[in-house]
């Protein structure tokens, strides 16, 4: 009896311990939950500046439960939007929510509405974003909201199209003979590419991404025609004949030719021998923007091969005929 009351004794204590942790970690959790976060922690995102409104931006005015005063409105050289019903309101310098609590007591003096509730969203910054154009999927102004870099900006513009190249020049409204240009590297950034393109971009600034360069092979090849450089700087003649799958077996790789329009206007065209280049004795030649590489077609190997093809036909019909 004795022993089991020990038994007894020792499982309770066991319990009890148990039972105390339990309280003890639990009042420890709901302290750490209803403790204010810590100042300073990475969780703390900085939400992005709020952008005033400048002349020519649109706004959209939405007031609620009352579609007729809800109107898109651009904003004059004034600075001043107008109203349906209520006149005529600056709003330049205001941000989004001070136009909107604006609008509301405008329309709340004027014995409008009693107790109207305003939102306004700015849909078009003019002055305030930054615009983009060129070579780009989605060309227009986009806000600069926070520290954005050109590339941040290409990429709201829904990145380089197919026919991009490799630089974007940003001009300045401020000094427009300040130009900055921005190798854009689209297979591999290196950290001297993105150091490039991590200057400050300033309101009013305007990116514009260059066209690709376009070669043109034309003549007796697989496939002529123009060819862009796509994100490359240039192409060479071999490279630009393989793109156009290569020369045919009647071409003239000695007469090739050159066509090149120089800064004034005018064209150059010079004869050289791509079979040598072809076979390595020659240097590979590189193709700017706009360069026709020609190849001719070499009437005396039409010629042969048509004869050699009669020879043929001859021959298969002799055999069958004493078959």
């Amino acid at each position: 009896m004795e022993a089991v009351t020990k038994m007894l004794n020792r499982r309770i204590v066991v319990i009890a311990w148990c039972v105390s942790t339990i309280l003890l970690t639990s009042r420890m959790m709901l302290a750490q939950a209803s403790a204010p976060p810590a100042i300073g922690t990475h969780s703390q995102i900085p939400a992005p500046p709020s952008l005033p409104i400048s002349f020519g931006d649109l706004i959209q005015v939405n007031v609620f439960d009352n579609p007729d005063l809800s109107v898109s409105l651009r904003v004059d050289s004034k600075g001043e939007v107008e109203l349906p019903l209520g006149g005529a309101i600056k709003v330049n310098g205001m941000t989004a929510a001070e136009a909107g609590a604006a609008i509301a007591a405008r329309l709340k003096e004027a014995g409008i509405l009693l107790d109207p509730h305003v939102t306004v969203l700015i849909l078009e910054y003019q002055s305030q974003g930054v615009t983009i154009t060129g070579e780009v999927r989605s060309p227009g102004v986009y806000p600069l909201l926070g520290n954005r870099t050109a590339l941040d900006m290409i990429a709201m513009a829904g990145g380089l199209n197919e026919n991009a190249g490799k630089v974007a020049s940003v001009f300045h409204r401020g000094n427009p003979n300040d130009i900055r240009q921005i190798q854009l590297n689209v297979s591999v950034q290196t950290p001297s590419s993105i150091a490039a393109s991590s200057f400050e971009l300033l309101p009013g600034d305007t990116i514009s991404i260059s066209r690709s360069g376009v070669v043109y092979v034309i003549g007796d090849v697989g496939r002529p025609g123009g060819f862009l450089v796509e994100h490359n700087d240039r192409l060479s003649v071999m490279q630009a004949l393989s793109l156009a799958q290569g020369a045919n077996q009647t071409a003239s790789l000695h007469g090739a030719r050159l066509m090149r329009k120089n800064e004034d206007g005018t064209h150059v065209m010079f004869q050289f021998d791509l079979k040598k280049v072809l076979e390595g004795e020659a240097a590979d030649m590189l193709l700017a923007d706009g360069d026709v590489l020609y190849v001719p077609v070499s009437y005396k190997k039409v010629y042969s091969l048509r004869a050699l093809e009669a020879m043929i036909a001859v021959g298969t019909g002799f055999a069958i005929y004493h078959h």
